[in-house]
C-alpha cells in the first residue's frame, strides 16, 4: 500500500535529522557553530546547512552576530506549554518534598515512559552534600535502574522485545530485563545499584491510574554507598505511601 505523502521516508528523515541538530544543544553548549553541528551531526554540509535554514526561518534556531546558533526565540512557547503540561499541582509537589525529608534528605524524583526512554519530569533535590544529579527532562534508558524495572512492569512482551533489541545488550537481555519487570510487578517497587551508572542505587514504586496501569514512577536516588539493604528497608514505608498518595492524586496525564 502507498504511503501518505507525510509519511514518505525522505520527509521522515529530514524531520529526524533537524531534531538531531536541535539536540545537540544543551547545558554545556548553549550555541553552537555550524562546524560544531556538522562535525556533531556527521551529515553533509549542505544537509546541515539547509536544515539550519529551515529551523531559522520557523524560529527554532537563531543566528546570533558573530555567526553561532542559539537555540530560537520560537522555542519559548513550546517550553511555556511543556512546563505547564507537567507542572506538578501543589500537593505533589509537597509529597515529593515530605519524602525526600522522610528518607534523610535523599532526592526524590518521578520518571515516565517515554518511547524507549525513561524521562525526569520532576523532583525535590535532597539536602545531603553528596548527591547525584538527574535534569529535569533529561532522558535515561528504559532498560536500567529502578524507575525502568517499575516502568516495564506492566508492558507487553513484545514491547519487552524491541527494548532489549534496542538496547544491544546482548541475547539474555530480554529474559533479563524481563525478570526485572516481573519482579517490580510482584513486589510493588524495585531497588536498583549501579544499572545505569557505577556507584548510583536507587528505590522506586509505581505511580498507577484509575484503572492501576502503571503511568509514572517516584524514586529515591543517591550514591550506593547510602542505598544499604537495611536503609532500603526503611525507605520502603514512606517510599510506597508517597506513590499511592501521588497515585491518588491522578495528575498524569489529565489537564490541570
Amino acid at each position: 500500500m502507498e504511503k501518505p505523502a507525510g509519511e514518505s521516508g525522505e520527509g521522515v528523515r529530514s524531520v529526524l535529522r533537524a531534531l538531531d541538530l536541535l539536540a545537540l544543544f544543551d547545558e554545556s553548549h548553549r550555541s553552537r557553530s555550524v562546524r560544531e553541528l556538522i562535525d556533531g551531526s556527521g551529515l553533509a554540509k549542505s544537509t546541515v546547512v539547509r536544515l539550519l535554514a529551515t529551523l531559522e526561518q520557523r524560529g527554532l534556531l537563531w543566528s546570533r552576530g558573530d555567526g553561532r546558533l542559539t537555540p530560537g526565540a520560537g522555542l519559548l512557547r513550546w517550553a511555556a506549554l511543556a512546563q505547564d503540561a507537567w507542572r506538578l499541582p501543589p500537593e505533589a509537589v509537597e509529597c515529593l518534598r515530605a519524602l525526600s525529608v522522610q528518607s534523610g534528605g535523599e532526592s526524590s524524583r518521578i520518571y515516565i515512559r517515554q518511547g524507549t526512554s525513561r524521562v525526569c519530569v520532576a523532583q525535590h533535590e535532597g539536602t545531603q552534600q553528596l548527591r547525584h544529579v538527574v535534569r529535569i527532562g533529561e532522558e535515561m534508558p528504559l532498560w536500567a535502574g529502578a524507575s525502568g524495572h517499575v516502568l516495564l512492569s506492566d508492558c507487553p512482551p513484545e514491547f519487552l522485545h524491541r527494548l532489549a533489541s534496542a538496547a544491544g545488550q546482548g541475547p539474555d537481555f530480554e529474559s533479563q530485563i524481563a525478570d526485572r519487570a516481573r519482579r517490580a510487578a510482584d513486589q510493588g517497587w524495585a531497588v536498583s545499584h549501579g544499572e545505569r551508572e557505577e556507584g548510583v542505587s536507587a528505590v522506586a514504586a509505581p505511580i498507577t491510574d484509575e484503572a492501576g496501569r502503571v503511568v509514572a514512577a517516584v524514586s529515591l536516588g543517591g550514591p550506593s554507598s547510602r542505598f544499604t539493604l537495611e536503609r532500603v528497608e526503611a525507605f520502603l514505608p514512606v517510599l510506597t505511601k508517597a506513590a499511592e498518595r501521588l497515585s491518588d492524586l491522578r495528575f498524569i496525564g489529565t489537564d490541570s
